[in-house]
């Protein structure tokens, strides 16, 4: 596309544009993908099998090192437990994802999700590409047969959880047990040439540039361009709280100025996804709310559980009926969907 937004100037834009100017631009490009005025959000669960992890990253506050008394592995019933919940709450979907598990192979997350599948009817959305590089590392089999395998069992979407900043300069220094912007760039190519679908997401507000924040985006949209797999981008500032980061100097997190920039930037640059998300859950009401005149066009999930953030000391709580209110209140119509946005038929008692 000729006159999409060059790196040179998205970065001008960040730097000298007023909040204000950059939002009203990032609204009119929403518009263009969603005139209807629909807002949509996902009833659905974060279940963290595990928090016990090999990676280490400095960012995280949530995982625990092998041999940890606070490290867990959920059995299958708790699993079950946490997805009955759900769907006693009109869910669609599970977002699994663990931390870098040190003996789990593949037969173990083939066991997993076929139990869940025996025994649920929904949406299986887990497994970002740095869990899926090193379950084919410890499986001894290459990604493509490990997502195959996970396919075959049960999986539905990948979550586009591990990107962080997709720029190897910046990964060496806060996820280095992780794999590099390359390989996750590669398991989503993969996964989307297998007829995955994938979410993309963005952590910043540490020791990126704005610079190095656009490259991730261009990167996205490059993929984006030869796959067509993404079907929505999500991105939150780090929350450094109980992090190794926020104990190196990374205490202050960004502001809601610099989220809102961040996330009009993202409406602008990728302008071949058509969905953008809110992140209320890091944010708060408020600000989620204006998130809707800067861009996003998505309030994300319920999430009747979430372990990540708030192990951070973040703890920002809404339930289905607040989200749709903060989303009429803003001028817009709330609906349910599904994974792939595809909306569902509204419910009687919402």
């Amino acid at each position: 596309m000729s006159d999409r937004l060059s790196p040179k100037e998205a970065e001008i834009f960040f730097n000298e544009l007023e909040l204000t100017e950059l939002g009203h631009m990032a609204d009119d490009a929403r518009k263009s993908f969603h005139p209807d005025g629909v807002v949509s959000y996902i009833v659905d669960r974060n279940i963290n099998y595990t928090n016990i992890c090999v990676s280490g990253c400095k960012f995280c506050a949530f995982f625990r090192k092998p041999g940890d008394e606070e490290g867990y592995l959920l059995s299958s019933g708790k699993i079950a437990e946490k997805i009955r919940e759900v769907k006693e709450h009109g869910g669609v979907q599970i977002l699994m994802q663990g931390g870098l598990h040190p003996t789990w192979k593949i037969e173990d997350y083939e066991s997993l999700l076929k139990t869940v599948k025996s025994n649920f009817k929904i949406h299986l959305h887990a497994f970002s590409p740095p869990e899926i590089i090193h379950i084919s590392s410890l499986s001894g089999i290459t990604v493509e047969d490990t997502l195959k395998r996970l396919i075959d069992a049960g999986l539905d979407s990948i979550p586009g959880g591990g990107a962080e900043i997709l720029v190897d300069r910046v990964r060496r220094q806060i996820s280095k047990g992780k794999c590099s912007a390359g390989e996750w760039l590669a398991v989503m190519r993969m996964a989307h040439s297998l007829g995955l679908k994938t979410t993309a997401t963005m952590m910043f507000g540490h020791l990126e540039t704005v610079a190095e924040r656009i490259e991730h985006m261009v990167k996205i949209r490059d993929l984006q361009d030869e796959t067509g797999g993404f079907t929505a981008f999500i991105s939150w500032p780090l929350q450094p709280g109980n992090t190794e980061l926020g104990g190196k100097g990374v205490k202050k997190k960004v502001g809601s100025i610099d989220y809102l920039k961040t996330l009009s930037l993202s409406r602008l640059m990728l302008d071949n996804i058509a969905n953008i998300q809110a992140s209320w859950v890091t944010q708060g009401a408020k600000v989620a709310q204006m998130s809707l005149y800067f861009g996003a066009n998505d309030m994300g999930s319920t999430m009747l559980e979430e372990n990540v953030v708030k192990s951070a000391g973040v703890s920002f709580r809404l339930n289905e009926k607040e989200i749709r209110r903060l989303i009429t209140d803003a001028g817009f119509v709330p609906r349910r969907r599904k994974q792939d946005y595809s909306l569902l038929e509204e419910p009687a008692d919402v």
